[in-house]
């Protein structure tokens, strides 16, 4: 080998050399070399996925009218306590509404279905009521002038007061009393007369302006009660018996019309098939007397 050959080998040497270093610079500057992944296994073949099968939609069945849907809506109803409250509340007025005015026309009916001299003789009663007020208020007034203007005051008051213990007496029942009036008798074969329709009865008097009141010898005052016994009453514990007998003093002409409107005491008695009899006079003695009772714990407000 010549000394050009051996140069040549050198620089060969020497390029490889360099070029090694070179090259293992370079694999040092880039990341290393990623495996290639391996091939991945054939997959199998995957089954066809079944299609899904609609369901059967239900049958509406036929169409609703609005009725048809609001009736559905209204029943079977559906109630919570509080509307069954109201709705009871609400019956309970509506029947106090009624009865009431259900009572209003039967009063109305009976005034409406009243003769013409039925009404007369109501509004005579009526006016004679007011006229007893206007008397009593105008003896009252006579009598405070009688004492304002008497020059012996003290004899004065001494009489009124004589004249106002008779009056009290006669109201207390411990007087006995005379003058105009009435006697009803009231036969009861049936049995069928009872204790309320003869205080109905004395209330009735009362009102028309009667002053002095005695039944089957017992005399009647404001304290006085009625009760069933038996087959009879009982007035103020004393048991009477049909036929029952009012003797009662007062102005006729009121006490008779009285007991004598429709619908009145004398109506209703016959209703029970009891008998009732009225008969004025002029002179009616109610000897009937009470025993006079201090009160237990009332006191005049003078004292």
């Amino acid at each position: 080998m010549s000394d050009h050959d051996e140069k040549t080998a050198e620089d060969r040497d020497d390029t490889r050399d360099g070029g090694g270093e070179s090259g293992n610079r370079l694999r040092k500057k880039l990341p290393q070399e990623v495996p290639a992944a391996a091939p991945a296994a054939e997959e199998a073949p995957k089954e066809p996925e079944p299609e899904p099968v609609a369901e059967p939609k239900p049958d509406p069945g036929p169409r609703l009218t609005g009725r048809q849907r609001l009736v559905q809506g209204l029943w079977p109803p559906r109630v919570t306590r509080a509307q069954l409250i109201v709705a009871v509340l609400l019956f309970g007025l509506g029947f106090g509404l009624a009865v009431q005015v259900a009572s209003n026309s039967d009063s109305d009916s009976a005034l409406r279905g009243a003769r013409q001299e039925d009404l007369v003789r109501i509004l005579d009663e009526l006016d004679d009521r007011t006229q007893r007020l206007e008397d009593e208020k105008r003896g009252l007034e006579q009598q405070r002038d009688e004492l304002e203007n008497s020059s012996d005051q003290a004899e004065e008051a001494r009489k009124q007061t004589i004249e106002k213990e008779r009056q009290l007496g006669i109201l207390a029942g411990t007087v006995a009393a005379q003058g105009p009036g009435i006697t009803m008798t009231i036969v009861d074969t049936k049995g069928t007369v009872e204790a309320d329709m003869l205080l109905d009865a004395i209330q009735e008097l009362r009102a028309a302006g009667a002053e002095a009141i005695q039944v089957n010898g017992v005399r009647v005052v404001a304290g006085t009660y009625l009760a069933d016994s038996g087959k009879g009453v009982s007035v103020d514990g004393n048991k009477i018996n049909a036929p029952y007998r009012f003797k009662v003093i007062g102005k006729p002409q009121d006490l008779e019309p009285a007991l004598n409107i429709p619908g009145g005491v004398v109506q209703t008695l016959e209703k029970e098939q009891a008998t009732v009899t009225i008969e004025r006079s002029t002179d009616i003695v109610v000897d009937a007397l009470r025993a006079a009772k201090r009160p237990d714990y009332a006191r005049s407000s003078s004292q």
